[in-house]
């Protein structure tokens, strides 16, 4: 039987007094492209420290295509590459010197045609001689990318990888990342960009104070809450009470929401296009003057809302 990708077991991690993960279970079977989606704080970077072998869990165990992190690091390890939040480099080598070292690290000599694969498809060609501090933080960013993939891991596992980069870099960068996805490499992501989960995770699990509280495939998370969003800008009155229900909660804080309504902006849920008749008939009654109206199906950032809130 093939091993899973990484598997955890009731991983526990306190911090003193505080648990970052409440006995967290999650398989992530090989080849999957797989989206570990929460709030700020939900323990998301705590569940990967432990899986890169970072830190320890106070319990539960956790293996990278079969080999324990903590009795088997070294294997564990080598078949696992991160690319972490935040920017962390040595100012002293260039671009190329960087990957190269990185490389060593792994036992890998000659590993040049990979490297400039690597250059090629993050567009990191043209700084390959160029000092690390010498480049922009998105800049930055591409070369930790370069770092996770340089000794080929069968896991990769992206941390924010497109937080502050430019739109030009995240289509490259996922265009890279869905052929190695291909090619057979299981791919991790952690993002608040929720768009891209959805278009490129084919199963999510969605954590929050330390405990996962949906675990599914993406299609399956978003037929759970089907609909169709209407959105109305209204003026004259206020949203009749016979309508409050059908409200949908805005966007929460630590999501990369879309931005801000117009004041007088409604998003109403509705099952069936035949409801669209009840909720204009509630607003002429109630004498709200529909300024602008628009229908949206429900996309994973809606869901997400949900589930949080849901779980409270």
């Amino acid at each position: 039987m093939t091993a899973p990708a990484i598997d955890a077991r009731s991983v526990v991690k306190r911090y003193g007094a505080f648990e970052a993960l409440r006995g967290v279970s999650l398989s992530i079977e090989q080849g999957e492209f797989f989206g570990l989606l929460g709030p700020n704080g939900a323990g998301k970077t705590s569940l990967i420290s432990i899986v890169a072998g970072l830190s320890r869990a106070t319990s539960g165990k956790v293996e990278v295509m079969g080999h324990d992190v903590v009795d088997d690091f070294r294997a564990a390890r080598h078949a696992l590459g991160v690319v972490p939040q935040e920017l962390v480099f040595d100012p002293f080598f260039t671009v190329r010197e960087t990957l190269e070292i990185s490389s060593g690290y792994y036992g890998i000599r000659r590993n040049d045609d990979w490297i400039d694969e690597i250059l090629e498809n993050l567009d990191l060609r043209s700084k390959a001689e160029e000092n690390m501090r010498a480049l922009s933080g998105g800049m930055k960013r591409r070369v930790l990318v370069a770092q996770a993939l340089v000794h080929r891991p069968p896991v990769i596992v992206l941390d924010e990888p497109t937080a502050g980069v430019d739109v030009e870099l995240r289509q490259g960068l996922w265009n890279f990342v869905r052929r190695l996805n291909r090619d057979g490499h299981t791919i991790v992501l952690t993002t608040h960009y929720l768009e891209e989960a959805q278009e490129l995770c084919g199963r999510i699990a969605m954590l929050k104070h330390g405990s996962i509280v949906a675990l599914d495939r993406t299609e399956s998370l978003l037929n759970r809450y089907a609909g169709t969003q209407l959105q109305l800008r209204l003026s004259g009155a206020p949203l009749p009470a016979s309508l409050v229900a059908l409200r949908v909660a805005p966007a929460a804080p630590s999501v990369e929401a879309r931005p801000a309504a117009p004041a007088g902006t409604e998003t109403l849920r509705i099952d069936r296009y035949t409801d669209i008749e009840r909720v204009l008939g509630a607003l002429r009654e109630a004498g709200c003057t529909i300024e602008e109206m628009d229908l949206q199906r429900t996309d994973l950032e809606e869901v997400f809302v949900q589930l949080m809130k849901e779980t409270r």
